[in-house]
């Protein structure tokens, strides 16, 4: 946000011509209507990127996902929901639109396309968190992505989350290279979220602690005891070395509670999210119910149409759905 004084002429002069020097851009007006009493701009860089600028008489709002050009170094970072709501909407409309140009299969599920726009637009990200969601069906093997986006979608237009919008995103990460058990693995944290606010919860994430660590939740409700909760998901054993589902999810669960999880001293109850593993080695785990190393544990696998199999170890602190033998 600046505090400046901006004209037209200043923006075509310290703004658009510096993005063409550097990028070639194209400065046109917005596609959408600015704000009342604003005026804007938008430009189209020919490597991709897009930005938005408007100003008023009490000050401007830079958004893109491209370089920012040296006159705005100096200016004060917002959010959304920080910036005054029309602009807000206004922006995020014009941004929706972009992405629903270059990918319209995302329109069939606008909570989601909205709740991750920061990453879906980023500068480094755009492209791979697009594939993971467009091509590898948010981390569940072998569903369709119809499906498994319209299990997200549904969850994140409950509103459960958006005050941890920016927190939980930022979590697929901005990398211009596709991390699957990465991302795989931050989509287990909605799946856990969602379980939990269906239990009646309130999920709060990132919660630091005296370690110095963050644990991935807390969870309050009104007749419970406030809980802590952390979530890891084992990579399939045909991508490890582990030699069987078992295996893998002992190791993958020892990797997790002989680092913050031990050093935090117990209180915390860990979800280990089996949704990467196939029918057979799901059958293999629920044949043998492993120990993980931590207790209360809770091992569970989902699927995108609601299907939902699991078991406990350990007195876990929280209520459960009952598909999940305790």
């Amino acid at each position: 946000m600046s505090a400046e004084h901006w004209t037209e002429g200043r923006v075509r002069a310290e703004i658009y011509q510096a993005l063409d020097a550097n990028l070639g851009a194209t400065m046109s007006s917005p596609w959408y209507k600015p704000p009342e009493g604003y005026d804007a701009k938008r430009f189209e860089m020919d490597n991709g990127d897009i930005a938005l600028f408007c100003w008023d008489d009490g000050g401007a709002y830079w958004m893109g996902n491209t370089e920012t050009p040296k006159t705005l170094w100096g200016t004060n970072k917002v959010t959304f929901d920080e910036a005054p709501d029309p602009v807000a909407d206004w922006a995020q409309t014009e941004l929706l639109a972009q992405l629903y140009e270059e990918d319209p299969w995302l329109e069939e599920t606008p909570t989601l396309a909205w709740f991750f726009l920061p990453v879906f637009l980023s500068k480094d990200g755009r492209e791979t968190t697009r594939e993971f969601f467009r091509d590898h069906a948010a981390g569940f093997p072998d569903a369709d992505r119809e499906a498994a986006l319209e299990f997200y979608d549904d969850f994140l237009a409950t509103g459960v989350l958006d005050e941890y919008r920016y927190v939980m995103a930022s979590k697929l990460g901005t990398s211009e290279y596709l991390n699957l058990s990465r991302m795989s693995a931050t989509m287990s944290e909605f799946t856990v979220a969602k379980l939990l606010a269906e239990q009646g919860y309130d999920v709060t994430p990132e919660i630091e602690i005296s370690t110095g660590h963050s644990i991935d939740f807390r969870v309050d409700r009104s007749d419970a005891e406030t809980a802590l909760v952390e979530v890891t998901r084992p990579v399939p054993p045909e991508d490890r070395a582990a030699n069987s589902a078992v295996t893998a999810i002992r190791q993958t669960a020892k990797n997790k509670t002989s680092g913050q999880l031990e050093e935090h001293g117990g209180g915390v109850t860990l979800f280990v999210d089996c949704s990467s593993y196939t029918d057979q080695q799901w059958t293999e785990i629920v044949q043998a119910t492993p120990d993980v190393g931590h207790r209360p544990a809770v091992i569970v696998r989902v699927r995108p149409d609601g299907w939902l199999d699991g078991y406990t170890k350990g007195s876990v602190p929280i209520d459960l759905p009952e598909e999940i033998d305790s």
